[in-house]
């Protein structure tokens, strides 16, 4: 269960001047591994060079917005635990949350995380770590300018919770080799930038005629923009002979290739249905776009087609080849699909759930604030609790009424 670790020194006693907390293992190695995947199988080009991102937003704009839901309780847990430490219980909303990796070339020299205008409304930020460094990564050591601890070598299920202002000057150190991986979060008192009050008016939309089907047939993701995944890996040089198609790159990581029935051009990459084929064989199965084989398999592929630089690939996503593709059988992947698609059905009918739900509580924060209610928004709360299911708040809200 995630906030069960203890922090390893104490940030307490700096609190004035350089007010920090890190708190070792907060997250399972199974949450971990889940928010890699969910990232490795949906990410898009990031906010920088050799970063990678999958925003929230992103997730509900391709049509995967049930891969929300294994974030919802870290997001809780990680927002508890910065009140807690910072001691601001009920005062703040979560501003940004994503899964974002860096490859290598990757770095950031000194800043606080509020040194923008744009950025100011940012009060606290929680990086929480999904790999390790020196395992899965070399490079990338997180640095504070001033106080204790000077450095933080992460692994995988650490936390690192500070403010985001000038007390915590900090940068990270170019990436060398393979991907650092984080799960980061900001946040802040200013309730205008809540991310989840954004989220849910989206999700809202979406899925008004869903709320109450328990059936649901397939889930297919549907890719944004191309170009949102196509990814130099060099920042001194634009020739297509070193460019990288994201989702092809993790593809071919694990030995696939990909068969597509017609000649797709670039600008059609990720749209047409395919199936992945591995050394002379093929799966009789076609996936409906690239994305979709990413999340239903599991699996990377390599076309040179879309791929020029191989070298360039195994620095940037990781090792290819190894014992796990030579133990590799077209059954294990069928039964992989299976799970895939009921792991993806059951987060999609939590998500219908938890917008129905949410949707009542965001109207009773509104409904908390009033300063005039009258007979038509009392009786609309309680109506909203009794569609919910939510019969003894209710009753409760019922017998309030003046």
């Amino acid at each position: 269960m995630s906030g069960s670790g203890s922090p390893s020194w104490d940030a307490m006693g700096d609190e004035e001047q350089n007010p920090r907390l890190f708190i070792p293992n907060f997250l399972t190695s199974h949450q971990c591994k889940e928010l890699e995947f969910i990232h490795k199988s949906n990410c898009a080009v990031g906010y920088r060079p050799h970063v990678f991102s999958t925003t929230l937003a992103h997730l509900v704009a391709t049509n995967s917005a049930h891969l929300i839901m294994p974030l919802v309780p870290i997001r809780a847990s990680l927002m508890e635990k910065v009140e807690s430490f910072f001691q601001c219980e009920f005062e703040l909303c979560i501003e940004f949350s994503g899964l974002i990796s860096w490859s290598k070339g990757a770095s950031i020299g000194w800043h606080s995380d509020d040194n923008r205008s744009y950025l100011r409304q940012r009060d606290f930020t929680a990086v929480c770590y999904l790999n390790s460094y020196g395992i899965d990564f070399e490079g990338g050591l997180f640095h504070f300018q001033d106080g204790d601890p000077g450095t933080v070598a992460p692994s995988a299920g650490d936390v690192l919770i500070y403010t985001a202002d000038s007390r915590n000057v900090h940068s990270v150190d170019e990436i060398t080799m393979g991907e650092r991986l984080t799960l980061t979060l900001w946040f802040s008192r200013d309730g205008s930038h809540d991310e989840d009050v954004k989220l849910i008016s989206q999700l809202s939309q979406i899925f008004p005629r869903q709320m109450n089907d328990v059936t649901i047939t397939s889930i297919v993701p549907f890719p944004a923009s191309d170009t949102m995944y196509w990814f130099s890996g060099s920042a001194h040089h634009s020739s297509s002979d070193l460019v990288i198609n994201i989702c092809c790159g993790r593809l071919h990581a694990l030995g696939f290739s990909i068969y597509y029935s017609e000649d797709p051009t670039n600008d059609l990459l990720l749209s047409k249905p395919l199936k992945v084929t591995r050394k002379d064989e093929y799966y009789n199965f076609e996936f409906s776009n690239l994305l979709h084989a990413l999340q239903k398999q599991r699996v990377r592929h390599h076309e040179s087609m879309f791929l020029k630089d191989s070298g360039l690939l195994e620095v940037s996503f990781g090792r290819t080849g190894g014992s796990a593709m030579d133990e590799f059988s077209w059954d294990w992947l069928a039964t992989g699909l299976d799970d895939w698609s009921s792991y993806s059905k059951h987060l999609h009918l939590e998500l219908l759930r938890y917008v129905k739900n949410d949707v009542v509580r965001e109207a009773r924060k509104v409904f908390d604030v009033m300063p005039d209610r009258n007979v038509v928004s009392w009786t609309a709360m309680v109506r909203g609790y009794v569609q919910e299911g939510s019969i003894t708040e209710a009753e409760a809200l019922f017998w309030a009424m003046p």
